[in-house]
């Protein structure tokens, strides 16, 4: 069995036996936070392949732990301007933290001070900012947490900087590799995602009966099963290259969400008038799956940063 086989089966096994686990909990008894640090920091020195194993995992069973901010993005961050202090921190997992990208919020940053607003940000206890070509960290004057939100399992809030002063970790020119990154760890959420909202569609079509049969013997059925399939090991295969460069990125940034969105909404329709009880998780999905599609951008933003590549920028 590979590492991210191997990892795939620990990530489950424990989300599984210990639903509730806090991140430091699950830190330290898996090793996550620092999964993609370098060994010489206190990480475990793994690569994108080990890190889309842990995501879509986490993907899967809509888990509440920050590893798409804090693991993947805040450490990308970390290491992209050598702040090795914070590396070691994140790694250890007692610690989380957010990154805020260019145009995530309208910021300025006049001498040591920051002030502005940023009016999404993810969860996270430390807060990294990429402003004026370089990487900061601030601590917000005030934190504004979101009450009610379309994903409540990705918690969101607007952080208020009232000329704080601010800590310079580095240069900031790496971050178009942060936001790709987490665009591929985003992308193996989604499949892992998309992949529990076929099973249940599939586990549903076997059990429900209509007419003395089960319905996933129907035609239709088994048409939108099967569409629903090719839909994921699609995305599967534009997740696993997600993290090779921009462009690969991109192309996941635009598939993956739009995949998702079609199996999240393919399994309600199999599952009937259930689907879309409260009870029922089918509805989890869905709201996921909308959240995610404008986490960093939405597809067709995706989509115009592969026109430029392809076709070169407008005349």
């Amino acid at each position: 069995m590979s590492l991210p086989d191997e990892l795939r089966a620990v990530v489950r096994d424990y989300l599984a036996g210990r639903p509730g686990a806090s991140w430091p909990e699950f830190a330290r008894d898996v090793g996550v936070a620092g999964l993609i640090v370098a060994e010489e920091h206190g990480g475990a020195g793994c690569g994108p392949t080990e890190m889309a194993a842990v995501a879509e995992e986490l993907g899967r069973v809509l888990s509440p732990h920050p590893f798409l901010q804090s693991a993947v993005m805040a450490v990308a961050a970390a290491a992209g301007c050598g702040a090795s202090d914070l590396l070691e921190v994140l790694a250890e997992g007692a610690s989380t933290a957010t990154v805020v990208l260019p145009g995530d919020g309208e910021l300025r940053l006049e001498g040591e001070l920051l002030t502005g607003t940023v009016p999404y940000a993810l969860e996270g206890e430390l807060v990294l900012l990429y402003v004026d070509g370089l990487l900061v960290e601030a601590v917000p004057t005030r934190r504004e947490p979101y009450p009610t939100t379309m994903d409540e399992s990705r918690p969101l809030a607007r952080l208020v900087f009232d000329g704080v002063p601010v800590r310079r970790l580095g240069d900031g020119s790496a971050w178009t590799r942060v936001r790709d990154l987490g665009i591929a760890a985003l992308a193996a959420e989604q499949v892992g995602g998309a992949q529990r909202c076929l099973e249940m569609a599939v586990e549903h079509a076997k059990r429900r009966h209509q007419f003395g049969r089960p319905i996933g013997s129907f035609q239709a059925i088994k048409h939108k099963l099967a569409d629903v399939l090719l839909l994921v090991e699609s995305a599967r295969s534009a997740a696993s290259a997600a993290a090779r460069d921009g462009v690969f990125a991109a192309i996941a940034g635009s598939y993956c969400t739009e995949a998702y969105l079609a199996a999240a909404g393919e399994n309600i329709q199999v599952h009937g008038g259930i689907g879309i009880t409260w009870e029922h998780p089918a509805h989890r999905y869905l709201k996921r799956a909308t959240s995610d599609a404008q986490l960093f951008c939405p597809p067709q933003v995706h989509r115009a940063r592969l026109a430029a590549h392809v076709f070169g920028p407008p005349a």
